[in-house]
């Protein structure tokens, strides 16, 4: 199997609900579920990761408070190297809707201080060398964005294949946005999309069409994959043929960070060596399984006690 580590946004989410209708200003409400829990999206593909027993490596920060800390702990000796900012650690409130979606609020706190120098303060090139690191939050970690082209460089330079999703603008999809995301993709070997994001980047409806035009501004043998929820997800290789798989059908308890699980399973695969088909039916399989267990369940694989292992 090929190194695997992953990127960016790693904070605390603390998940209520459900939750219909709104409820009006100034009132209470009493909610069935909580749970406080690693967030973001490098925290949530690293908790599927944990979870299945795949071996991987992460680089974040934290806030200097309470929050920072439990951070750290959680993920042991991972987190030995994390830089500590002189920032409260950035907190999302997800509020759960009985159709399964969520509504969040969240605070900016430490995410936008994580720098080219923390993330290779944490990470080894050599080690990492031949893997595939999975690039998140890019819009929330203003400092290393800044630095993406030196941190493009530096993967480049060890043969590391970087696989970007980059999240959801705060100020949308605007043309400044996406020239930016197309720039980027430019340096990736794998772009992971949800349908959204792959049509308004590419101009076109279809989503097959749209990873095909993505695909050919990327490196050669490049993969574009299309995260599609409920309707599974198609991607198109080396070869330029579309491929894609039907998501099994479940219950939902709770979608957030299902793209992110996504990612974990279908990167998994890949760096295994799997076929295309195999990849995308690995992160439909896992993401559906997270989505409809309660606690949170990732497949059938033991996770470790703790993520220091």
């Amino acid at each position: 199997m090929r190194p695997l580590a992953v990127v960016g946004n790693v904070n605390v989410d603390l998940i209520l609900g459900p939750a219909a209708p709104w409820p009006k200003a100034g009132t209470e409400i009493i909610v069935d579920h909580d749970e406080l829990r690693v967030g973001g999206a490098a925290g949530n593909s690293a908790l599927a990761w944990d979870g299945l027993g795949i071996p991987f490596e992460i680089a974040a920060n934290v806030g200097n408070d309470q929050f920072g800390k439990w951070l750290s702990e959680t993920f042991g000796k991972r987190a030995l190297n994390w830089p500590v900012r002189p920032e409260q650690t950035t907190l999302s409130v997800g509020i759960t809707h009985p159709d399964g979606e969520r509504t969040f609020f969240t605070t900016r706190g430490h995410l936008p201080r994580l720098s080219l120098s923390d993330v290779l303060s944490v990470l080894d090139g050599t080690r990492l060398a031949g893997g595939c690191l999975l690039l998140c939050g890019s819009f929330l970690t203003e400092d290393l964005t800044r630095d993406y082209e030196a941190f493009f460089d530096w993967a480049d330079a060890h043969r590391i294949d970087v696989a970007l999703d980059t999240g959801w603008p705060l100020d949308g999809w605007t043309s400044e946005n996406c020239d930016a995301t197309r720039r980027w993709l430019s340096r990736c070997a794998i772009a992971l999309l949800n349908e959204v994001e792959s049509t308004t980047l590419s101009g076109l409806d279809n989503p097959a069409q749209a990873a095909a035009e993505l695909r050919s501004h990327m490196p050669d043998g490049a993969i574009v994959v299309v995260k599609r929820g409920a309707d599974g997800a198609l991607a198109i290789g080396s070869d330029g043929q579309c491929i894609s798989v039907v998501a099994p059908i479940v219950t939902v308890v709770d979608t957030i960070g299902a793209g992110d699980v996504f990612n974990a399973g279908f990167l998994a695969a890949l760096t295994r060596g799997m076929p295309l088909a195999a990849c995308l039916d690995m992160g439909t399989q896992v993401a559906s399984r997270a989505i409809s267990t309660l606690p949170r369940s990732y497949g059938s694989e033991p996770a470790s006690k703790d993520m220091a292992q």
